[in-house]
């Protein structure tokens, strides 16, 4: 199977479910055990995006200067800083990691 043929396959399954989404009754999808976990879902593919773009490079798990721009990110959100500033201060951070390193 090419490269195209995969790419094409995958649109016509990703227009697929979004079709068999209409398909749904809406009583269904307002019941609080789907809303629950369709929020928890959310969460819990953010969360593990983020590791996996921090911790891994390839098939290794590495720690280097993301591991602290995440973590001074993650405290800056905490304190509610505008979310421009905390993406301008932690790359500053991996930044300035990197140029000592």
């Amino acid at each position: 199977m090419t490269l195209w043929q995969i790419v094409i396959l995958a649109s016509i399954a990703t227009l697929a479910f979004k079709f068999a989404g209409y398909l749904i009754p809406q009583r269904l999808l307002e019941a609080p055990t789907p809303s629950r976990i369709a929020d928890l879902l959310t969460v819990a593919l953010l969360a593990a995006l983020i590791a996996v773009q921090t911790f891994a490079d390839g098939r290794e798990i590495v720690v280097d200067a993301r591991v602290p721009a995440v973590i001074v990110a993650a405290a800056l959100y905490a304190l509610r800083v505008p979310f421009i500033v905390v993406v301008i201060v932690a790359a500053l951070v991996a930044a300035g990691i990197r140029a000592v390193a």
